[in-house]
């Protein structure tokens, strides 16, 4: 019997690793699951599993693929990725090496704007309270848009015929690809930074959702929140919606939009001030009718039509109620008069010394306390008595109580 052969393992993980790269249904297939133990390591490699309800598969998504992410991965998400499957020799596991990765059912761009859009608006970048308000006549306009786009020359076109005493400041950027956020962060912080205009404009004509994508980069949204000027957004048409707008001062609808918000209109302008000369002609025309009727009327008056005669009555007048005061007051007097004798009389009645004139005497003792009753005064007190014309000092001998039989 021949002796058969002894496989090393990694001779069998080979031969299952050949096996598998040589199956064509396996060298790139697409496969929907949901994405779970997401893990970035340091490399930039992506390591996941791919699951549904009966299986997992592991995957591995190396970093020359993974930077081309429009999007952040997330446990549970549905997605769609496509790669092969091949055995990784070592473990003599196989796994799916993915090189495409997208939201199963929407767009990976579409999960990407989403997920920026809660995150800046969680940091609070949409708050309206940080909005700053548009100059109401802005003297310089800087636009940061394409120098070459039909958008531009629309701006333009429109705030010059607008408000002709706007300069414009136009800082071209790319508004498309790679290098134009960067562009973008670069004109609006040059703008604030030497303070050229009092107002920015952004923005660019419609297009793809990859085309506004530039406006929908995370560099682009802070420049606008940081700016200390004002910021006008006017991406693509009015269904076109970036991140962009949301950050911004204010929203337009398209680049011409912005430029009818941006300024006023001169021939409005000057139609209000028209309307407004001709309503404050108006107004200080009635103002003068009513101050000359009114003038008419005090003209009519009798004190101005024979001023002597009216001062004639007033004196007559003056005359008969300073008579008609000073009797009153001398009626008053005469009886405040009267009423103060009567007082005087009935208090002189009452005074002590009307009494001691009439006989009668007050006895005090040495300390002044006058003595009321028999019982006050004791045997050798020494009494002070008042009479009407003096004092008389006399000493108790004996002191008798008033029978009241």
């Amino acid at each position: 019997m021949d002796q058969q052969h002894i496989f090393a393992v990694s001779e069998v993980n080979g031969l299952i690793k050949d096996l598998i790269d040589g199956t064509p249904q396996l060298s790139g297939l697409y496969i929907r699951g949901e994405l779970s133990n997401y893990k970035i390591y340091p490399s930039g490699h992506h390591y996941f599993t791919l699951k549904d309800g009966q299986s997992a598969l592991r995957c591995v998504m190396f970093k020359s693929s993974a930077v081309k992410l429009r999007f952040r991965p997330e446990n549970g998400m549905q997605a769609v990725v496509f790669g092969r499957i091949s055995v990784f020799p070592r473990d003599g596991a196989y796994q799916l090496y993915c090189t495409q990765l997208s939201p199963d059912g929407v767009g990976d761009l579409y999960v990407a704007f989403e997920q920026l859009k809660q995150k800046l608006q969680q940091e609070g970048l949409f708050d309206p309270a940080h909005k700053k308000p548009l100059p109401l006549y802005p003297q310089r306009i800087a636009i940061v848009t394409s120098g070459a786009g039909a958008a531009v020359h629309d701006m333009i076109r429109i705030l010059g015929t607008r408000w002709s005493m706007t300069k414009v400041i136009l800082l071209p950027v790319r508004v498309q690809g790679v290098e134009a956020p960067p562009e973008i962060v670069g004109a609006i912080r040059y703008a604030n930074r030497h303070k050229v205009a009092d107002l920015i404009i952004t923005g660019r004509g419609g297009g793809s959702i990859e085309d506004l994508w530039a406006f929908n980069d995370e560099r682009v949204a802070r420049a606008i929140y940081e700016s200390e000027l004002p910021v006008i957004s006017a991406v693509g048409h009015e269904p076109d919606v970036t991140i962009a707008d949301y950050v911004a001062d204010v929203r337009a609808s398209t680049p011409s939009n912005a430029a009818e918000i941006a300024v006023p209109d001169e021939n409005e302008m000057r139609e209000y001030l028209m309307s407004m000369s001709i309503r404050q002609t108006q107004a200080m025309k009635k103002s003068l009718n009513r101050m000359n009727t009114r003038l008419d009327d005090i003209k009519s008056r009798r004190v101005l039509q024979n001023p002597m005669a009216y001062v004639d009555a007033k004196r007559t007048e003056l005359d008969y109620v300073s008579g008609k005061l000073i009797a009153a007051a001398e009626k008053t007097n005469a009886a405040n008069r009267h009423r103060f004798v009567a007082l005087a009389s009935a208090l002189d009645a009452m005074s002590p010394l009307k009494v001691l004139g009439r006989g009668y005497a007050i006895a005090s003792k040495e300390n002044g306390e006058i003595v009321k009753s028999v019982s006050d005064a004791n045997t050798g007190d020494k009494l002070c008595l008042s009479v009407s014309d003096g004092l008389i000092k006399c000493t108790v001998d004996e002191s008798e109580a008033k029978s009241n039989g």
